[in-house]
């Protein structure tokens, strides 16, 4: 039985004149899933892939847990015996301390422009992100050889502002010295020159335009904290477990600090993403709204037009249960093909849009230079399923109306 409501299903889908090609009402209702299926995978991979691409170049240059000192000062006093204690925490693989600090900087001719210094301990001591392994040009290094300058490595477009490559000197302005001028009474400032031994691209916007980094000393000296740090930064041995390890480390660590996960520093901005994914999926999921009206329409259209025939079938003995199923077929089948279809044509198109960059994007704008496409397994599956689901549903209306059909009145049907 299973098999002749499939046959009668597929009769229904084609053309009227025995042609074995779908009639125009299907075609156009397959149409509407294939664009709703494949609109949803590509948006929903562009915001996947901005949430991803976005969160992997922030933590480049960005620890997973900072431990971070209370008061507008930024100083962390006495922290070897914090480090110490944050190294034994559950969780953490590695730590190190740092200082970050404002300064203008130039070069021996040019004008001042501003940028953020960091200091980092040696290499080798402690690594806590991936920054040394951005550099492009020279080397990630804070000691360049014939030369007792100390060395600073910068992003790639702050370097081309200023331009500087390595072997040339360029000149750090900042209020670290905290000296007042007698006569205006105005703060000192204080300047570090420095070589260039390097620069790095980490594709973000923000860090490849204004990020320096200097020696750990060098910025200590430069920021007059003398042997102050601004903080710790913690690797974790698994990225998603730093908000639990910041919780342990708050709850542990004696020293009057807070730490701050990764999750928790970039809060608003990933939510803001999330937020948005979310919208762009609901207002997509219309398409789907739709193909859904479209599929009604061509399943009420068939039972219209072959109401007399429903009658023929009826009289012979085929159940109201059957001819639900005929239609109910009809559904599936036109789900099915428009969500192969779709699923086929999104995953290309997303393919493309990644591997080819073809939508090129302002850094200085939109902090990344490409749109980029991440699909994720869960949001596929999930696609697929409303897809299938909306497909089924959109079928209980029609199915129901010709499952009601009187044999008599349907034969009689003009």
């Amino acid at each position: 039985m299973r098999a002749l409501e499939m046959a009668i299903a597929w009769r229904y889908l084609r053309s009227r004149r025995g042609s074995r090609l779908l009639s125009l009402s299907s075609v156009i209702s397959i149409a509407g899933v294939v664009v709703g299926v494949s609109a949803l995978i590509i948006v929903m991979g562009v915001m996947s892939g901005l949430q991803y691409y976005l969160r992997e170049r922030i933590l480049v240059g960005s620890p997973d847990v900072r431990v971070l000192p209370y008061g507008d000062d930024m100083r962390l006093r006495d922290w070897q015996p914090v480090l110490e204690q944050v190294r034994r925490a559950p969780g953490v693989e590695r730590a190190a301390p740092f200082v970050q600090t404002q300064a203008l900087v130039r070069n021996l001719r040019g004008y001042p422009t501003g940028a953020q210094v960091v200091g980092l301990p040696p290499a080798g001591d402690g690594e806590v992100t991936a920054i040394r392994q951005q550099a492009i040009l020279g080397e990630f290094a804070f000691r360049r050889e014939g030369v007792d300058l100390p060395g600073v490595v910068l992003g790639r477009l702050l370097a081309s502002k200023l331009n500087a490559f390595p072997g040339d000197t360029v000149v750090l302005y900042g209020v670290g010295t905290q000296e007042i001028n007698a006569s205006t009474g105005m703060l000192i400032p204080g300047y570090d020159s420095l070589v260039v031994t390097g620069l790095f691209e980490t594709g973000l916007y923000d860090y490849d335009d204004g990020w320096a980094y200097v020696s750990l000393e060098a910025a200590q000296r430069f920021s007059g904290f003398g042997e102050d740090v601004t903080g710790i930064e913690v690797k974790t041995a698994d990225r998603n477990a730093a908000p639990a390890v910041a919780d342990t480390l708050r709850a542990t660590l004696t020293a009057p600090v807070r730490a701050i996960s990764w999750q928790e520093h970039n809060r608003s901005f990933f939510q803001a993403l999330s937020l948005e994914k979310l919208g762009m999926g609901f207002i997509l999921l219309l398409i789907f709204v739709v193909a859904a009206f479209n599929i009604v329409s061509t399943l009420t259209m068939v039972v219209s037009d072959k109401t007399r025939e429903i009658g023929i079938l009826r009289a012979m003995g085929l159940s109201a249960t059957s001819v639900r199923r005929v239609f109910l077929w009809q559904g599936v089948v036109i789900g099915a093909v428009g969500t192969v279809g779709g699923l086929v044509l999104g995953i290309s198109l997303a393919w493309l849009l990644e591997a080819k960059q073809l939508i090129a994007l302002d850094p200085s704008v939109y902090l990344i230079d490409h749109l980029p496409v991440r699909l994720d397994i869960p949001d596929i599956v999930l696609i697929v399923g409303v897809s299938f689901v909306v497909s089924t549903l959109a079928t209980l209306y029609p199915a129901a109306q010709a499952a009601r059909l009187y044999p008599v009145e349907a034969i009689r049907h003009e």
